[in-house]
């Protein structure tokens, strides 16, 4: 167990495998363990570096509100920690495609390829102003004692099938840290979702940066409408993975495995 130290905040770090390395960023209120079926699939041929953003799994809390740029120059600060200094693929699920993408965009020198494993797609966002009350929403519920009483039962309820073992369930979820973390991302969606949208007017992607769009449309003809159009605008190959549902990581490892390892997406 690794922890580095950025921005004030220790960060928590799982590396394994070895060659060119990959950065997989779970989506909102998970942990580095859910990455744990893909590991295995990716280790023999990538260095593969999990890491809990501040407020989840082990990570200590964030000093300041969650950003687009502030996520990217994350991933960037992290693998500087790692001295990994050459260019990564970096894997985004959910909330952190957008993170993922903030950083193909804003470190374009530092990648080598873009996986968005069912990213948020917001094509008009609109920020919120919850933030404030997410600070004090999370100490308030913490102190009922209702993290520690429903937590793990909530993550059983939001991963069926979970294969995340008991006791490290109950480590993690039975925290406040976790409870205010996911309900200060949750606060911060809209911001993060209209800076990207920014980014996109301002800094392009590399160009010919291998980069896939791994959706997981369920039966929903819109969802997939709208993942084939970030596919599009990314300029990105487009892959569904069926069947699977949100969590493609846990339902279908190997789909994640293979946009990874697509031709191009490895060191320079």
């Amino acid at each position: 167990m690794t922890f580095v130290r950025i921005g004030g905040a220790a960060h928590h770090v799982v590396v394994d495998g070895s060659g060119p390395v990959c950065v997989l960023s779970a989506g909102l209120g998970l942990s580095w363990f859910d990455w744990d079926p893909v590991v295995p699939l990716l280790a023999p041929h990538r260095t593969v570096v999990r890491f809990d953003r501040p407020g989840h799994g082990l990570s200590e809390p964030a000093a300041a509100p969650p950003t687009a740029a502030g996520e990217a120059h994350r991933i960037a600060a992290l693998l500087d920690a790692l001295a990994l200094t050459g260019p990564v693929t970096v894997v985004g699920h959910s909330i952190a495609g957008f993170h993922a993408e903030a950083f193909a965009r804003l470190h374009p020198d530092r990648t080598a390829g873009l996986v968005l494993v069912d990213s948020s797609v917001e094509e008009r966002p609109r920020p919120s102003r919850t933030a404030a009350l997410a600070h004090l929403l999370g100490p308030a519920l913490a102190a009922t004692g209702l993290p520690a009483a429903l937590g793990p039962a909530v993550r059983r309820a939001a991963v069926r099938h979970d294969p995340a073992p008991t006791a490290l369930v109950r480590r993690v979820y039975r925290t406040s840290r976790v409870l205010r973390g996911t309900l200060l991302e949750n606060a911060r969606y809209g911001v993060v979702a209209a800076e990207l949208l920014a980014l996109r007017t301002t800094h392009p992607l590399p160009r010919g940066l291998p980069a896939t769009v791994l959706a997981a449309p369920e039966g929903s003809a819109r969802w997939e409408r709208r993942q084939r159009a970030l596919a599009r605008r990314l300029g990105a190959h487009y892959e569904a993975a069926v069947p699977s549902g949100h969590l493609v990581m846990l339902d279908g490892p190997d789909a994640v495995a293979r946009a990874v390892l697509r031709p191009g997406q490895e060191e320079a």
